[in-house]
């Protein structure tokens, strides 16, 4: 999902890029935009909130201070998105964790029904702030001169990009402004509130026996793989096709996008027993998730900006794809590779070093049957 942006000055301020119009380019935009785009961060957001119940009950059983532990952790992750933001990818989702971790350590004791109810609030609400806009918008808000600037600025931003390394760092710094008015009044509420659903679902323990589930977990597929496609098909017209304001667009996907992540969660759960290859195959990379995220932006970085090849705007969607591709299916590789001799992949050493303030062990321990 973030390749197109960590590509192109242009993708970045939301818009397409010029040099590449054919019709191939347009499908893989509307392609990535209606199966992807606001789908999978909400997925990894899930998981925040769920492992968050795993590390609540590994403390108390080894009789641990948790807060502590906890606020060691968040810190880590703050310090990881902020170098990240800085020197690879303003569009950075780490900090937005460490600061919804602050609040899902303030609301540990919130019930299952509670959490759900409190997740939903927060989506309604979000999605009703996009219908006002949209309805300004109706009223006589003018776009017009917004747009041409936003197409100067990706012009601006697309030859920094490609420049100096200080040119580099001083673009991404100018954009955290924007990212952050983002992240606080969109991202983050919809990050809370997928990860209060993976609280209430850890407190729950509703993973720990999927075979009780089953008719949850198809409710989920019919639901999410009609209204949710709905709405992202309705949000990907609003994207790109000018027919449905784009304010219309956001509000409809706020309520449907988690009704699509929600599906393809419930797939992964559903096939995967019976695909056990595929299930190894995803293990190591899935173990080694925080080192592959910031590898994959630093990756990125050398192949689009100044820090190396400066392909910035060079690369069409459909080669963006397969660079993508690449990258993780090298990763899977690597990420087996890694831990046939290590525990952890290395930030996750690192973080799990703040976290309980001592050297974690660097050997792999061997499982029975592995």
């Amino acid at each position: 999902m973030n390749i197109a942006f960590l590509a192109s000055g242009y993708r970045m301020a939301g818009m397409a890029e010029p040099a590449f119009g054919s019709s191939l380019d347009w499908g893989v935009r509307w392609t990535v935009t209606l199966l992807m785009e606001n789908k999978f961060y909400l997925l990894f957001s899930f998981l925040f909130g769920y492992s968050f119940t795993l590390q609540l009950d590994s403390a108390a059983r080894q009789g641990r201070p948790f807060v502590p532990m906890f606020l060691r952790r968040l810190s880590g992750l703050f310090l990881l998105g902020l170098a990240h933001a800085v020197l690879l990818f303003p569009g950075d989702i780490l900090t937005t964790y460490a600061a919804v971790g602050l609040a899902l350590l303030v609301l540990h004791r919130i019930t299952p029904r509670a959490a759900v109810l409190l997740a939903v609030a927060l989506t309604a609400l979000l999605a009703l702030g996009f219908v006002l806009l949209a309805l300004m918008a109706m009223g006589g808000l003018d776009m017009s001169g917004q747009v041409a600037d936003t197409a100067a600025e990706a012009t601006r931003s697309d030859a920094a990009l490609g420049g100096s390394v200080s040119q580099i760092i001083s673009e991404h710094v100018r954009k955290l402004s924007l990212v952050i008015v983002l992240r606080v009044f969109f991202q983050g509420p919809a990050v809370l509130a997928a990860c209060l659903i993976g609280l209430a679902v850890g407190k729950l323990g509703a993973l720990g026996n999927l075979s009780a589930h089953t008719a949850t977990l198809r409710r989920l597929q019919w639901t999410g793989f009609t209204v949710g496609l709905a709405g992202a098909l309705f949000y990907t017209l609003s994207a790109w096709n000018g027919t449905v304001h784009k304010f219309w667009g956001e509000a409809v996907d706020l309520v449907t996008a988690p009704l699509l992540a929600a599906a393809y969660g419930a797939t992964f759960l559903r096939l995967l027993p019976y695909l056990p290859r595929l299930g190894r195959a995803l293990a190591a990379p899935g173990r080694m998730a925080l080192s592959n995220y910031l590898a994959q932006s630093l990756i990125c970085a050398l192949i689009f900006t100044g820090y190396g090849l400066a392909l910035v705007d060079r690369v069409s969607p459909p080669v963006e794809v397969v660079i993508a591709l690449g990258i993780f299916v090298a990763q899977v590789f690597y990420s087996r590779w890694w831990l046939r001799s290590h525990r952890y992949g290395p930030v996750e050493w690192f973080l799990r070093y703040l976290t309980y303030w001592s050297k974690p062990s660097t050997t792999h321990r061997p499982r029975h049957g592995a």
